[in-house]
């Protein structure tokens, strides 16, 4: 992991963390590509070329900025999509992996 994303998500309690990692490793998980992985605007950031995915931790949840996740809003129900298109992803919630790996591949499009 990129020591900057690494340091800025250390602030963060251990259930932030756990969620971050695994949303990451989907990530990795979605694309064949080369991810690059740094900071941008002080938020962890993950590049395949000009798109790119950015998980944002909170300390009760994630949001997880990608492209695609409008195209999958009703997908989502039960899940929180800020008026920015953002995916809130709750401690207390089962995570979503298939979708959000398809919203990562469609995103990434690598």
């Amino acid at each position: 992991m990129n020591q900057d994303i690494q340091s800025y998500i250390d602030n963060y309690n251990e259930e932030i963390q756990l969620l971050f990692s695994r949303l990451r490793e989907n990530i990795y998980k979605s694309v064949s590509c080369e991810i690059e992985e740094k900071m941008w605007a002080k938020l962890p950031s993950f590049y395949a070329g000009e798109r790119f995915v950015r998980l944002i931790p909170f300390n009760d949840h994630v949001n997880v900025e990608a492209a695609a996740v409008v195209d999958y809003k009703s997908q989502l129900k039960g899940y929180k999509v800020t008026p920015k298109g953002m995916l809130q992803v709750y401690l207390h919630q089962e995570v979503p992996y298939k979708i959000i790996q398809t919203i990562f591949t469609e995103t990434l499009d690598c």
